[in-house]
């Protein structure tokens, strides 16, 4: 009889501690999901916080461009702190986010020469083009370009 507690013992270790693996997985999942998936959400919303480019190029403010794709990993990577720009700076300037998967914006994608994304371009309030950057930015880049373009601006 004390072999069978033995065969059984091991067994029942083997069941628990499986549980407790996979509830550890799900809880990963959930407690992660929101960090793992807002970026991918954020970068879903850009067109929504998007100013009209016609208008933004002709109200007589400066404005942060950024041409983007919703596959585009570095894209992702940066949405969550080009929102929080955006927050900090949307009465100074304009924010224009335009999709490059979208037909509609060809006519920029070809006037900003976009050759890589995400491409930023930053443009003052008379329609100059004063810098192009692209590829990840590091949010004090961003900031800093933000900054100058209000400065001078004034």
């Amino acid at each position: 009889m004390t072999e069978s507690q033995n065969n059984y013992s091991p067994n029942k270790f083997q069941k628990i501690f499986l549980t407790l693996f996979i509830l550890l997985i799900i809880a990963s999942i959930l407690f992660f999901k929101n960090s793992i998936f807002e970026s991918t959400l954020k970068l879903r919303n850009f067109s929504n916080l998007s100013m009209d480019p016609d208008i933004a190029f002709s109200n007589g403010k400066p404005t942060y461009l950024e041409f983007y794709a919703e596959w585009c990993e570095i894209c992702k990577e940066m949405a969550p702190e080009v929102t929080e720009l955006k927050k900090d700076f949307d009465s100074q300037i304009n924010f224009v986010f335009l999709n490059v998967d979208n037909p509609k914006w060809d006519k920029f994608v070809k006037k900003f020469k976009v050759n890589g994304i995400p491409q930023i371009n930053i443009i003052d309030s008379q329609s100059n083009l004063l810098a192009t950057l692209t590829g990840l930015q590091e949010d004090n880049t961003l900031k800093e370009s933000i900054k100058y373009l209000i400065a001078r601006d004034n």
